[in-house]
């Protein structure tokens, strides 16, 4: 029987090759869809484990997550200075980073932040030193640039016609270690050369007490935003710019007059101490969220979205079973003299049976096979080319959960192939061999 539907098949190898094609784009669909999707939720969910804390102004949090944490371009309102001082000494926190956000070069982003953010990011460089000076940058893993290159900041991007700052060139010190975050394309500068770049003085430590008093008013450090955001926003070539000192060493103990923030990210030194410091700053101007829960919220809608492709991919699947059917009611209506002349042979009823099935499901089983091939291709190159832009890792691979749609694909291919089956089943030898 077995040689018989090798036959068969060679010898109706373009029909069959059309079945095959259809079940493997069909499968391909459904699989890519829940393959992508898996590989977004994981990837995003280990970029959010670096981070355990993120304070921000008042608004959305999931803006300020995809901002801080994944550096989404998106203007974010500020946060008065001096939560910054006061974290920094705050003995439930480990450390706490500022960043700063809106100058890029050759598309990738610059970000303002600290050393020890730097330093605590991916542990220890590649290859370089950190950045210790205004005029020194370190560059991530993803960031095709060589120790030593010069790095021209630019407010904005180029798409936008972003205005080039002549203030300062960054040399690059350092390179990190792969995070398999949006990090990894990110350059890391001084926080204090950008406030610097963009006319942002930090309010010095200054001798008379008076002074000092009107650093750490929230009237001051609102002007202090406001200037901040004015700089932020400026699109038609006319921000504020200062003198930068690239030479100028760093000063990292923070006052009550820093600038306005967009973001802090935060290192609890505990779990107790995360959720009261997320307590103590959802209040008032400021806001607190684990990167996590709203991740979470995210994957609410991702779920939404993903049982709308599986339905889609469902309908185009129930398309190709429907055509399927006809095309195999088609192709028995042909085989009727060969139908015929078997059973005059002495062909039992179930050795036709078994004949046509066997064909059948074995064509429906090596489409579901190379669709699940093709849908892992698939998810793989959409995976790569968003890697590449957002700088997240996501690895596709199969879960246990996966065998069970190739066992439900199977068991409808059992049921498919048994269709034409019976059909050939119930055909008498005379009237196959009259037709």
């Amino acid at each position: 029987m077995i040689r018989f539907i090798l036959s068969d098949l060679r010898r109706l190898w373009a029909g069959s090759l059309v079945v095959v094609l259809l079940v493997a784009l069909a499968t391909a669909l459904g699989v890519s869809v829940v393959l992508q999707e898996r590989a977004l939720r994981l990837g995003s969910a280990r970029a959010a484990d670096k981070f355990d804390l993120v304070i921000g102004a008042g608004g959305s949090e999931t803006q300020l997550v995809l901002s801080s944490v994944f550096l989404q371009p998106s203007p974010l309102p500020l946060m008065p200075g001096e939560v910054l001082g006061k974290l920094a000494t705050d003995p439930r926190v480990d450390w706490a980073a500022p960043i700063g956000f809106g100058d890029s070069f050759s598309g990738y982003p610059i970000i303002g932040t600290t050393t020890m953010l730097a330093q605590n990011l991916s542990g220890e460089l590649a290859e370089g030193k950190i950045f210790a000076r205004e005029g020194e940058a370190v560059i991530g893993a993803a960031v095709k640039l060589p120790l030593g290159g010069e790095i021209k900041p630019m407010h904005g991007s180029l798409e936008e016609g972003g205005e080039t700052h002549t203030q300062l060139v960054y040399h690059i010190a350092g390179r990190l270690r792969p995070t398999g975050t949006a990090w990894d394309r990110a350059i890391l500068v001084p926080i204090q050369a950008v406030w610097h770049i963009h006319g942002m003085e930090a309010e010095e430590h200054a001798e008379d007490g008076e002074h000092e008093h009107e650093a750490a008013s929230g009237t001051d450090s609102a002007e202090h935003g406001h200037a901040h955001e004015k700089a932020g926003a400026d699109h038609d070539g006319h921000g504020h710019h200062g003198k930068v000192d690239p030479d100028a060493a760093l000063d990292e103990t923070w006052t009550v007059g820093a600038p306005g923030l967009p973001a802090i990210l935060v290192k609890p030194k505990t779990i107790a101490d995360a959720y009261k410091l997320r307590q103590d700053y959802r209040s008032g101007n400021t806001v607190a969220v684990f990167p996590g829960e709203v991740l979470t919220n995210l994957y609410a809608t991702l779920g939404d979205a993903k049982q709308i492709l599986v339905a889609v991919a469902s309908g185009a699947q129930a398309l190709v079973a429907a055509s399927l059917v006809l095309v195999t009611v088609i192709h028995i209506g042909q085989r009727r003299r060969q139908i015929g002349a078997l059973r005059a042979f002495g062909a039992p009823r179930g050795a036709i049976f078994g004949i046509v099935w066997v064909e059948f499901f074995f064509l429906v089983a090596v489409g579901i096979a190379l669709g699940f091939a093709l849908g892992y291709g698939a998810a793989l190159i959409l995976s790569g080319m968003f890697s590449q832009t957002s700088g997240v890792a996501m690895s596709v691979s199969f879960a246990r959960e996966d065998a069970g749609l190739a066992a439900v694909l199977l068991g409808f291919a059992t049921i498919l192939a048994a269709l034409p089956a019976v059909l050939a089943y119930r055909q008498s030898p005379a009237q196959a061999l009259r037709a």
